[in-house]
């Protein structure tokens, strides 16, 4: 286990590809921004030389392998076996998709491109979240089915900079409207071209907004971004995210994705839609059935159930994510499903041949989305591979308060334990991958288990 340079593979140039070069070759530009993404979903990225990039797409080019060996905060691993102090961080080997191209409006419309880790051996990077949902993806098609998933997001906008951020200590930050006003015109009248922005500047940007709106908090939106085949669903989360930042910056608005700032308000989610199809229809779909649902679909749905307790890691991946699984707050807390019921973690929507899907309502917005795709469409592959059977009828009414049923884990590190000792988790994501992610996030647990927080300086300083 664990990463060593080697030389780079270069790969097969399809018709496609060559004409995406030669388009690039062709633009009056010198530079081509290219970005992967770490384990905690965040893009890292460079500006390359456009003669860089020419010779970087067929034969790859290396990109330090510390973006796996660090936090969020850029503090190195003292636990990681892949890539840590004791292996130097080499250079790791990224293999550009050029069918990710994407042409940047806000950044002088600069080309662009994501890229995929690869082993030395040309085999997929064993720890690259991109591509652990290709690898999921894979199992879909070896048993005939394409994946189709969307991605809808909540997140806050606040009235604020890094800058004025850092000087107020990540205290009390000013969100860009007041009150509790969902669906609201008027509020996002108030705030009308940081919403044309988004809506027309990310379609250009081949990350097409189906519909966006004010939620219930201050200053938060939702959008529901357009569904998509394959790898491309968890691209567009990905550079949503990162875009609405760079949108909002513009505006003098600081977007934040992260699952709970405050305790007064619902936290922030991540859902993910999907559904089945083999190449002519949506498998999820039978007529016959009351919610519409097939068998298969059925079996789907049992694997999520089974395997929620393994996977929420993935769906929850910081100390603060369990902050936002908390009763009343729109967020579920118990292994449960239910037919269009958004109080339940696994909600089916029954419609039409078209649109019968399961919405997986556990991950939040601040989940890597490659791995939230992941641990849902893995999970749900896996139940038809075993033939799972619902036991148990969908719930009604509020499905927190539903009796017998306990609870989901209520802390990072509970959930990484359950991840940790998971039969199934190595076989869908790989061993390698488990055994990294975990060990990612012990030592997140670990940074919280050590920081003195305001909540125990008002608690105990004055008064113990």
């Amino acid at each position: 286990m664990g990463y060593t340079q080697g030389e780079a593979m270069p790969q097969k140039m399809t018709a496609a590809a060559r004409r995406v070069i030669d388009e690039v070759r062709r633009l009056p530009t010198t530079r081509v921004k290219v970005a992967v993404t770490d384990i905690d979903g965040v893009l890292r990225g460079k500006y390359l030389h456009k003669d860089k990039f020419l010779s970087a797409a067929q034969s790859g080019f290396g990109f330090c392998s510390v973006v796996f060996g660090w936090d969020a905060n850029d503090a190195t691993y003292d636990n990681t076996v892949w890539t840590g102090w004791h292996s130097g961080f080499p250079d790791a080997m990224v293999q550009l998709d050029l069918a990710t191209f994407r042409r940047v409006p806000w950044d002088g419309g600069v080309p662009f491109f994501l890229g995929d880790f690869v082993e030395p051996s040309g085999e997929p990077g064993a720890v690259c979240p991109r591509q652990v949902y290709k690898r999921v993806l894979g199992r879909a098609a070896r048993m005939g089915f394409e994946v189709l998933t969307g991605l809808e997001y909540e997140w806050f906008n606040f009235r604020e900079t890094p800058q004025s951020m850092a000087a107020k200590n990540y205290v009390a930050p000013t969100p860009i409207t007041p009150g509790m006003f969902g669906y609201s015109l008027t509020r996002a009248g108030q705030n009308q071209p940081y919403f044309q922005a988004l809506m027309e500047e990310l379609e250009e940007f081949r990350v097409p907004i189906e519909g966006l709106h004010t939620e219930t908090g201050p200053g938060v939106y939702e959008a529901a971004i357009v569904y998509a085949a394959g790898v491309e669903s968890g691209d567009r989360g990905v550079l949503f995210k990162q875009s609405a930042k760079d949108i909002g910056q513009r505006f003098g608005i600081m977007p934040s994705f992260m699952a709970k700032w405050s305790t007064q308000y619902p936290g922030c989610s991540g859902h993910v839609h999907q559904s089945l199809s083999d190449g002519k229809r949506n498998v999820f779909y039978d007529a016959r059935n009351p919610y519409r649902m097939s068998k298969l679909f059925e079996s789907y749905l049992a694997g999520q159930l089974a395997l929620l307790e393994d996977i929420q890691c993935l769906y929850a991946p910081t100390v603060n994510s369990y902050k936002r699984l908390v009763d009343g707050m729109w967020a579920p807390v118990k292994r449960t499903w239910a037919v269009d019921n958004r109080t339940a973690s696994l909600r089916v929507i029954p419609g039409s041949p078209k649109s019968t899907r399961l919405e997986t309502r556990c991950p939040g917005s601040d989940a890597n989305p490659y791995l939230a795709l992941a641990a849902s469409v893995g999970a749900g592959l896996w139940g038809i591979e075993k033939g799972l059977k619902l036991k148990d009828a969908p719930l009604t009414g509020d499905a927190a308060r539903a009796a017998k049923i306990p609870r989901l884990p209520r802390s990072l590190s509970e959930a990484t334990a359950n991840l940790k000792r998971s039969k199934v988790a190595p076989e869908l994501f790989g061993a390698t991958f488990v055994d990294h992610f975990v060990r990612t996030r012990e030592w997140e647990w670990r940074q919280y288990q050590d920081a003195v927080t305001d909540w125990e300086m008002k608690r105990y300083f004055e008064i113990i």
